[in-house]
């Protein structure tokens, strides 16, 4: 596949003269037909265009929305209206359209997107070029399908660090959208092993007007960057786990290629030795939970072996799991994926493929989240180590599950602040902790049950909404610390006031506000300002 540049250039230029955007559809269809057209549901859509084009005819949005968001074949001099610089000819020159008897019709997706990105306030729009998805293809994917933007990218997008960098990597690019976005931070390597994403992702970077920030390489994992070191890893995987029977159908763009977990284990355990100290790797994955383990244990597996692969620095990272879920429920995802329905026969074919490869390894659960790394120097890997008095080198691994929701605004800065925090606070000894003065985001709010005639609450929760929804249950020592963490006092003062106060052991309140203030900091509620 090869996208003639030039050519590109003139869509581009067609698709900005038409206000082909994310809001100006949704303004043109309506919030509730364009909700429909997203579940697949094409009718009400239609009916607003109809409408529009009865009483002042067809426009070049109307006809692109027709031709590229609903899929309907067009007569070539429509066309022509709509693109009047790439023109009908151009598109298919371009593989964008194919002949559909005296018409045209789509063969590649085209479509406006709006990403969330914690580089800016407003999400960015994008032109995004892509195969088909399941609502247009209407049938199995190829084998070598390139998808377009998902919930699983976009979180990745949301969550990345916003700072400029002085060079990242995509691994596994794709449509290209990751690689977009690192763009907006500096120089961009995005790799895949995949020839026809590559050529749309050369493609959509060109068509976005960032072609010189990115270089593209093609192999698999970390081989096209052998040797390469980057501030920011970002990588969306293909991750899912996969039977590996005879037969089984396999898409390039979820399956990597490995049994089980071992191509998310694969990425963790090589791409510390790719980031530069000080750098960050942010990867989506799945683990799997064998009988008996825990999955989030098995992912604090892969990156103690990072850890020991590093001659000077180590490790510190953050893992948290999104979901988890039965066997059977992923499968079911995953066949749907493909195309696959309930009530076909491959579909349950599909199913059984992978129970049978579930159960071969016991596996009663699957774990879906994000793992955050950060390269440390031998000084500051000391430092940080120095609360848990652990060993030289060996790496900070803090793991969890948090289901609530992601905050919508600036997530990746919150995150990284919290990771920031949440590291500071490990590296403190209970003493200096004590010494540090700490400060409560202002987002935390304090929820108090009473029971009518009692005046002790019976219960106290603290509460926040990012950088993820959490509530914490909390008794009045730790209530009324929080509250006075305004970075006045030391949490040492904190302690030794509400021990007089609340007539409790000092030493006592004093250990129980330490572990509290670690516990706090990596929920981003508290940071400590010294």
């Amino acid at each position: 596949m090869h996208l003639e540049p030039e050519l590109i250039d003139r869509l581009a230029a067609d698709l900005a003269a038409a206000d082909y955007r994310v809001p100006a559809v949704r303004e043109r269809l309506g919030a509730a037909a364009d909700d429909a057209r997203q579940r697949g549901v094409f009718a009400a859509a239609t009916a607003v265009l109809d409408a529009a084009e009865a009483e002042a005819g067809a426009d070049p949005l109307g006809t692109l929305i027709r031709l590229l968001l609903l899929g309907e074949p067009l007569r070539p001099e429509r066309i022509d209206a709509a693109l009047p610089e790439l023109g009908a000819a151009g598109a298919r020159a371009l593989g964008v359209l194919v002949p559909s008897g005296d018409e045209l019709s789509i063969a590649l997706s085209l479509s406006p997107v709006l990403a969330n990105d914690a580089i800016a306030d407003d999400p960015r729009h994008w032109w995004i070029l892509s195969d088909l998805d399941d609502q247009l293809r209407c049938g199995p994917a190829r084998s070598d399908h390139v998808m377009g933007v998902g919930g699983a990218t976009r979180s990745l997008i949301s969550q990345a660090p916003a700072e400029p960098v002085g060079s990242s990597l995509d691994l596994g690019t794709g449509c290209g959208i990751v690689a977009l976005h690192l763009a907006l931070r500096g120089p961009v390597v995005a790799t895949d092993i995949s020839e026809r994403a590559l050529a749309l992702a050369r493609a959509n970077a060109r068509l976005n007007g960032l072609a010189d920030r990115i270089e593209f390489r093609r192999g698999d994992l970390f081989d096209p960057v052998a040797g390469d070191r980057f501030d920011l890893i970002l990588s969306n995987p293909p991750f899912v786990i996969t039977p590996r029977e005879p037969g089984a159908a396999v898409y390039e763009y979820r399956d990597g290629g490995r049994t089980g977990d071992e191509l998310a284990a694969d990425v963790v355990r090589a791409a510390p030795e790719h980031l530069r100290t000080g750098g960050t790797m942010l990867c989506l994955a799945n683990w799997e939970s064998p009988w008996g383990e825990n999955g989030l244990e098995r992912v604090r597996g892969w990156i103690e072996d990072a850890a020991g692969r590093l001659s000077d620095d180590s490790l510190a990272a953050w893992v948290i799991e999104r979901d988890r879920v039965l066997p059977v429920q992923y499968a079911e995802t995953w066949a749907r994926d493909g195309g696959a329905r309930p009530g076909d026969p491959a579909f349950d074919a599909l199913v059984a493929s992978w129970l049978r490869d579930f159960a071969a390894r016991r596996v009663v659960s699957i774990g879906l989240g994000a793992i955050r790394i950060r390269r440390l120097a031998a000084v500051a890997a000391s430092a940080a180590l120095g609360a848990a008095e652990s060993r030289a080198g060996a790496p900070l691994i803090h793991l969890e599950q948090a289901t609530g929701a992601f905050a919508p605004e600036r997530l990746g800065t919150l995150l990284e602040s919290a990771f920031d925090a949440g590291l500071a606070a490990a590296a403190k000894r209970s003493a200096d902790a004590l010494d540090t003065h700490w400060l409560l985001d202002r987002a935390v709010v304090e929820e108090r049950e009473h029971v009518p005639g009692q005046e002790a609450p019976s219960s106290i929760v603290l509460r926040t909404d990012r950088p993820i929804a959490r509530r914490v249950a909390a008794d009045p020592l730790l209530a009324a610390a929080v509250g006075a963490c305004d970075g006045d006092l030391t949490l040492g003062q904190i302690a030794d006031a509400l021990a007089t106060l609340l007539e409790v052991d000092a030493s006592a309140a004093r250990e129980a506000l330490v572990a509290g203030a670690r516990e706090l900091a990596w929920f981003g509620m508290l940071q400590p300002i010294d």
